[in-house]
């Protein structure tokens, strides 16, 4: 356990603290273009469970979470994974975002994996500047590639590309 909180691997009995972070960072409106939360059957079944963690304070409060899944089933793209990385707005600010993407870092070299990727919308400021302090880097901004909630947004599109594994 970190000064004030733990990680562990995901499973299935942190399912509905996770999904519940997941509709806050719905609700916020600059995390996802998802508009529903997934069961935890489809979003088990999308997320290898080797690259899915959460941290979690002393009374076992699911503080945040991370999870990678594969970009393409396409054997040139078997080393990039995309991750998505939400933190319970009462924990923010004390790192758990941090520790959760260099969990994920961890997880993802020892299999081989040699770059995460993500999709940012560019108003999610803290996030890019999080990002950014994990070695990944801002590669392009897709414009108006989608719309939420009848608005266009774009996106800004990070990597991290690993330096050990090649």
């Amino acid at each position: 356990m970190r000064s004030d909180f733990g990680m562990t691997r995901m499973a299935a009995g942190h399912a509905e603290q996770v999904l519940a972070i997941y509709r806050a960072g719905i609700d916020e409106g600059n995390a996802t273009f998802e508009t529903a939360v997934p069961t935890w059957e489809a979003f088990d079944a999308a997320r290898p469970a080797e690259h899915r963690f959460v941290a979690f304070d002393r009374d076992e409060r699911v503080l945040g979470w991370v999870a990678a899944s594969r970009v393409s089933d396409r054997c040139a793209y078997a080393g990039v994974v995309e991750h998505s990385v939400y933190v319970h707005p009462d924990a923010r600010g004390r790192g758990v975002a941090r520790a959760l993407l260099e969990a994920l870092i961890d997880s993802t070299q020892a299999a081989g994996i040699w770059t995460i990727q993500s999709g940012i919308f560019p108003e999610n400021t803290a996030s890019l500047a999080l990002h950014r302090r994990a070695g990944f880097r801002v590669v392009g901004t897709r414009e108006r590639i989608g719309r939420h909630h009848g608005v266009w947004r774009d996106v800004v599109l990070v990597e991290r590309r690993s330096p050990i594994v090649s």
